[in-house]
């Protein structure tokens, strides 16, 4: 007899060593694909919950989100305002926001960052290598909302 170890693979006395296929645990099989949308949406709900954020997207993009809002069967878009492009592993953020009037927008910022990042990473896997915001508006408190009146009583 040999003293010397088989090495998996190798041919040894007209024997070969079975290799096993799909070696690993059933959950590392495969491959996972988040869409763009998906990540949107987690960031969108995320940026919203940080308090001094008063809505998300531009000027237009709100009055077009609150009119299609009210059509009966339209959904409330909450990936307004926020742009995502993922990769594998990793994922960027850029996001437009409308702070209430008298918040620290440094503050408010660094708050959503920090929102954003936990969830995405959280709920997706992704590591989130930067989120970039740009303030669009400051919500004056005497201001009314952009959503139009509704007809409809």
């Amino acid at each position: 007899m040999s003293d010397t170890a088989e090495k998996p693979g190798e041919a040894t006395g007209g024997r070969a060593t079975v290799t096993k296929r799909g070696g690993g645990s059933a959950g590392t099989r495969g491959r996972t694909t988040i869409a763009d949308g998906v990540v949107e949406k987690i960031a969108g709900l995320a940026a919203r919950d940080v308090m001094g954020v008063h809505a998300m997207g531009s000027g237009l993009s709100r009055t077009f989100g609150a009119v299609r809002d009210r059509v009966p069967g339209g959904t409330k878009s909450v990936s307004r305002g926020v742009k995502a492009e993922v990769g594998e592993v990793q994922t960027a953020l850029d996001l437009e926001i409308v702070v209430e009037y008298g918040v620290s927008i440094a503050d408010v910022a660094r708050d959503v960052r920090e929102n954003v990042v936990a969830a995405v990473e959280r709920m997706t896997g992704l590591e989130v290598v930067e989120v970039n915001i740009a303030v669009s508006d400051v919500k004056l408190p005497d201001e009314e909302d952009e959503e139009p009146e509704s007809r409809l009583q």
